[in-house]
């Protein structure tokens, strides 16, 4: 007699379109391979790329089926050889390619980090990239300091609202844009100035800024050019619209990078002291069930998130 291998659900898709392409399917669990843990998820993220991913406009997981999801949140219940980061029952939290939106995942131990006692599993889940972006941005690339003047872009959603609370954990002076309704948000956050970019034009109201964050692409680069003093650092988070080129930006004597966001456990082990310690807050707009990931792909789709979406899975 055949012993039936465990079962586990995904959410994935098996056509580029709409919200409604989302589909939950049942599957063989993984097994966790050398250098890997299996994750029973808890929590996972949505992130702005997974609809643009859903509907074809950034297929950077070729064509479907594929599972979407980067963010997640869970108990480790298998490592695979070679694994000493972890033991099974452990709460850890972390990026990975792609998968997350599943009940099950297998992933490099490497990517994750123990989640802090002091934070669940949705907040959690609606860290790693918006986190890890930051970071990567400001301090990795920027080296932001003590007395740096940081504009960021979209101040209050996903990744702004952490790139603004980073900032002044180091000391930054920021100021960020976002739509007068939300000022309130970011002044508790503790930002400096808030620019309301649908009454005012940033690019002539903020000046002699030493770091730009772009989280919107197209025209906001070159329009953010303006805001930088000379040899001021522009970076963007936008890789596939940039809005300018490199060229550009040397040409107005100011230096440009880009951020392609990367796994990285020690850096989450090091972001999760700020969030231990409340330095760092992320905000969860709203938390649905997994079977509602397609409601969460619409609430994305309206623009105007402020912090981050999570879905959660049952025990």
């Amino acid at each position: 007699m055949t012993t039936a291998l465990p079962r586990t659900r995904v959410m994935t898709q098996h056509r580029f379109g709409g919200p409604e392409v989302l589909v939950i399917e049942e599957r063989e669990r993984p097994v966790p391979g050398p250098g890997e843990v299996l994750l029973r998820v808890r929590a996972v993220g949505v992130n702005a790329l997974d609809r643009l991913v859903r509907s074809g406009a950034a297929p950077v997981l070729g064509e479907p089926p594929f599972t979407l999801g980067a963010d997640v949140s869970g108990v480790v219940e298998a490592t695979g050889e070679g694994v000493t980061l972890f033991r099974p029952g452990d709460e850890v939290f972390g990026k990975i390619p792609a998968g997350g939106y599943a009940e099950h995942v297998t992933a490099p131990a490497e990517h994750f980090a123990a989640k802090p006692t002091t934070l669940d599993h949705v907040h959690a889940a609606a860290a790693p990239t918006a986190t890890l972006t930051a970071w990567q941005a400001l301090v990795d690339l920027a080296q932001v300091a003590p007395g740096t003047r940081v504009l960021v872009h979209a101040a209050a959603g996903g990744v702004g609202h952490a790139a603004v609370q980073l900032a002044k954990a180091e000391g930054a002076y920021v100021i960020g844009t976002a739509r007068a309704g939300k000022h309130g948000f970011l002044y508790d956050l503790g930002i400096d100035e808030a620019v309301d970019y649908t009454a005012t034009d940033f690019a002539t109201a903020v000046h002699d800024m030493d770091v730009a964050l772009d989280l919107i692409g197209g025209d906001y680069g070159p329009r953010t050019l303006n805001t930088l003093r000379p040899g001021g650092l522009l970076i963007s988070a936008i890789p596939g619209d940039l809005g300018l080129s490199p060229e550009d930006v040397d040409a107005r004597g100011m230096r440009f990078a880009v951020v392609l966001t990367e796994p990285s456990g020690v850096r989450l082990g090091k972001i999760a002291s700020l969030l231990a310690s409340n330095r760092l807050r992320i905000h969860v707009e709203a938390v649905l069930p997994f079977a509602e990931a397609a409601k969460a792909h619409e609430l994305s789709e309206s623009g105007h998130v402020q912090g981050k979406l999570v879905l959660t899975l049952p025990d």
